[in-house]
């Protein structure tokens, strides 16, 4: 008695009955096109009906008996006193474990994108849909486009379709069926190695990779494999309406770098290149007439260009709104202006329309 004692305390599984949803394995004892019966040990004998066999059938087919098949539990001591199985829901539970060990070891697997949606790609992880939003893809895969234009997106990302790319689990929720991945995060291990070889402040040269509304995608010309981003507003001293005005892919430029975070490098092509408002502000006075060219429209009103270099703000209250603010003056359009007032701490100069 005290032997099946420490033996109950210390080996429990081997004396807990069996439960619905229980994962087992046993050998196949008899197979037939109706069902298998399975060798269960000290559970008894499972089986397999008919209906899971066409579920299963490319497992079943390959499988002779005295082969060792899993399954799941989904009744316990039926009419004639079977336990009976699931082959497919095992296969299923089974598939979200090794999710789990992927998730719980932060390790990386490769995929192959089945389809795409305007969010992203729709890949497979053992047999479990997956989804990869455009987010959480890497750079080197980030759709290279202005961010409204959705039709482009979506022939950016159905390119990736059947390509391998390397994910990590980042979101696994077998219970609402929920399994998000990430190309992001499975190089940014890597990426975090590379980037230890630069320094900020460092100037490097790069070749431009991509361009977005909101700045442009550079590969290090020393090591490609290396990736940075120069945004927008660290393209140039004035406004930047679209990245497309200073570079194009594949052109070769030189960038300093600005920050190092996360494995991540940003980078600005404003800060190698000399502050034109240091003569800007000599150059033009309050109370003077100036003609420019109406550059771009925002929700505040409109920005000028003066010359190359220097910009100028048109309020949208001095129209009365926007509406006939765009009555007035045109984009691409010159017009006189008055300079209203200069701001130097700001970098900025406020203009009024001289109206004819």
């Amino acid at each position: 008695m005290l032997l099946l004692a420490q033996l109950v305390k210390t080996a429990p599984q081997l004396f807990s009955p069996l439960k619905v949803g229980d994962l087992v394995e046993g050998k196949i004892i008899e197979k037939s096109s109706n069902c298998i019966l399975v060798d269960l040990g000290r559970h008894g004998t499972g089986v397999v009906y008919r209906g899971e066999l066409q579920n299963a059938r490319d497992l079943v087919k390959a499988i002779e008996i005295g082969g060792v098949i899993n399954g799941k539990v989904i009744e316990i001591d039926n009419e004639k006193g079977y336990t009976e199985l699931s082959l497919t829901e095992a296969g299923r539970q089974k598939a979200w474990q090794e999710i789990d060990e992927l998730k719980g070891k932060d390790e990386a697997i490769v995929v192959k994108p089945t389809g795409y949606n305007k969010g992203g790609l729709i890949v497979s992880i053992h047999g479990i849909g997956a989804f990869l939003p455009v987010s959480q893809l890497a750079n080197d895969h980030y759709p290279k486009l202005g961010v409204g234009d959705k039709t482009e997106i979506a022939s950016a990302l159905q390119k990736l379709v059947g390509e391998e790319i390397t994910v990590k689990v980042i979101d696994a929720n077998q219970r609402n069926g929920k399994l998000i991945v990430s190309e992001k995060e499975a190089v940014e291990v890597s990426s975090r190695e590379l980037v230890k070889n630069y320094n900020i402040d460092q100037i490097v040269e790069v070749i431009v990779s991509g361009v977005a509304d909101f700045g442009i995608f550079v590969k290090f010309v020393d090591n490609p494999a290396v990736e940075g981003l120069i945004h927008v507003s660290e393209l140039d001293h004035r406004i930047v309406e679209s990245p497309k005005e200073i570079v194009k892919v594949d052109e070769v430029i030189k960038a300093k770098i600005v920050e190092i975070k996360d494995g991540k490098i940003s980078l600005s092509l404003k800060a190698l290149k000399e502050d034109p408002w240091q003569a800007g502000l000599e150059k033009y006075k309050e109370g003077e007439i100036v003609r420019g060219t109406v550059y771009m429209f925002n929700p505040f009103g409109a920005v000028v260009n003066l010359d190359n270099e220097i910009q100028g703000y048109v309020h949208v209250t001095d129209f009365g709104g926007a509406d006939e603010m765009k009555k007035e003056i045109s984009l691409q359009k010159e017009y006189q202006f008055v300079i209203d007032s200069i701001k130097p701490e700001e970098k900025r100069i406020n203009l009024k329309l001289v109206k004819e």
